[in-house]
């Protein structure tokens, strides 16, 4: 990775612009659907300038509001967490839903739902956590044991198959029970629609994973110097990184438990990120969270726009914008110009 910087009044003037640039593709999420309402009529009923029973402002605050806050919250940690497992990784290539975490976050949730008999937000969010920590350690341990190929596409290969192996789970799980099948069947692919109910549950544990995130910019700085340059700052290499990877696997089991798996939201919000402030953490991690924020919830919109009956679920929009983006990224990679 380079080590360009940029001015910290043109950091102070972007990160602004891109809250800006965010706040109006929120606006549209709340304007845009099957039923289109004006900006000015969402503008009254956000300030409850709307009579109590009028249709357009339910819409807007009990249907669209929490989709958008959702969308918001989540982008916010999957850009957030492709930041972090890239830095810990050293592999630009990383992302939750690459390295198979989101894979192992939304297996365990299943797990939960069919056989344990879970059905609350909150106990979701200790099934993910859970699974998405196994499937992080079995990526990395495989990756280790794997003399085939680089470092970075040997975790790469690692997270995919952990990946198909877990998704495979999943539909076997949900298919044998038709009343699973239904209620999950969008949630697996990654979706924002009718779960604006998880947010209030899973808001506090967003809120200490973005908040531990944000801790991390010197500690991730350092490791991407090396890990002897590192122990020569006076870093504990081994601690600093499991608990780095402890947060991002945080990240992706907090958005996981509430739309499902969402891929390439944090490898393209993390790159973004990068070329629009540099490498220094302290700025990447901030600039990621909006990245983030600002891909899923454009991806949510377009998902309303798609020509025919109904939406897209949201994690179709975010792949069919991230899969080329990979590729080109690993074609890039592969020619050593990265």
């Amino acid at each position: 990775m380079g080590t360009h910087r940029t001015h910290p009044l043109l950091r102070g003037g972007g990160f602004v612009a891109l809250a800006c640039l965010l706040a109006c593709v929120a606006v549209a999420g709340l304007a845009i659907g099957a039923r289109d309402i004006d900006p000015i009529t969402v503008t009254h009923a956000l300030l409850g300038k709307l009579p109590a029973d009028d249709y357009n402002g339910l819409v807007v605050l009990t249907e669209r509001l929490p989709r958008v806050a959702l969308g918001l919250l989540v982008g916010a940690c999957l850009g957030a967490a492709g930041t972090v497992m890239q830095a810990v990784t050293r592999n630009p290539l990383a992302d939750p839903g690459i390295l198979g975490v989101e894979a192992g976050a939304a297996a365990a949730v299943v797990i939960g739902i069919v056989i344990v008999g879970v059905h609350e937000p909150r106990g979701y969010f200790w099934f993910a956590l859970a699974g998405a920590a196994v499937a992080a350690t079995s990526v990395a341990l495989i990756s280790r044991a794997t003399t085939t190929a680089s470092r970075e596409i040997s975790l790469v290969i690692a997270g995919a198959a952990v990946a198909a192996l877990l998704m495979s789970l999943v539909t076997l799980l949900t298919v044998r029970d038709e009343a699973v099948y239904s209620s999950l069947r969008s949630w697996s692919v990654g979706s924002l629609v009718g779960r604006g109910l998880v947010l209030g549950e899973l808001l506090p544990f967003a809120l200490v994973a973005l908040g531990l995130a944000v801790t991390l910019g010197r500690s991730l700085d350092a490791l991407a110097l090396g890990d002897e340059v590192a122990a020569g700052l006076g870093v504990r290499v081994g601690p600093t990184r499991l608990w780095a990877a402890g947060v991002g696997v945080l990240l992706a089991a907090t958005a996981t438990a509430a739309v499902g798996p969402v891929a390439f939201v944090g490898l393209v919000g993390a790159h973004l990120a990068r070329m629009l402030v540099g490498t220094e953490h302290r700025w990447v991690l901030p600039y990621s969270m909006l990245t983030g924020a600002l891909l899923l919830c454009a991806a949510d919109v377009a998902a309303r726009l798609v020509p025919g009956h109904g939406e897209l679920e949201v994690g179709i929009m975010t792949a069919v914008v991230g899969t080329p983006f990979f590729v080109a990224l690993a074609r890039r990679r592969g020619r050593g110009t990265a």
